[in-house]
């Protein structure tokens, strides 16, 4: 088995290796699954389209290893109240593609938005700042959820 960087492997394939960890069969898969997907999946959703890809993968590799990708900064974990962890992962082959949630509680739907107005922007940017200042911490990430009722289901 090669755990070197194949021929069109993603750009998270340096970054795995640059911190020390080999790039296997299964960690790739799982990549490759994140990377072609909008959506916020669950191990078990990312499990079932690893194994299309490669079927040696169990779904505690899955687990393991979406454990290991969020303690290397590659992927965000995340909980909608529904019960599963989520993930996404944190960046593209473009750089980090920052973005808030909007998530309804009824019948689970996740928007992700970037298109921040101007006054949300300022107020982050003084938040960070005061909670920078206040507590002696370097920030250098937020998440953002805001829960409610999507169009539909306010009908």
């Amino acid at each position: 088995m090669r755990h070197g960087c194949r021929k069109g492997a993603g750009w998270w394939c340096g970054r795995v290796k640059g911190q020390g960890y080999k790039l296997t069969i299964s960690r790739q898969a799982i990549l490759e699954v994140l990377s072609k997907t909008s959506k916020h999946l669950s191990a078990e959703e990312i499990y079932n389209d690893v194994y299309k890809i490669y079927p040696g993968a169990g779904l505690a590799t899955v687990y393991r290893t979406l454990e290991l990708l969020v303690e290397l900064g590659l992927v965000h974990k995340f909980d909608f109240g529904d019960g599963r962890a989520r993930y996404e992962l944190i960046e593209g082959p473009e750089g980090k593609k920052h973005h808030h949630h909007l998530i309804c509680t009824k019948c689970g739907k996740i928007i992700d938005y970037t298109d921040f107005i101007e006054d949300e922007v300022e107020l982050l940017k003084k938040i960070e700042k005061g909670l920078s200042e206040k507590y002696n911490f370097n920030i250098n990430d937020h998440l953002i959820q805001f829960t409610g009722l999507c169009e539909k289901c306010r009908r």
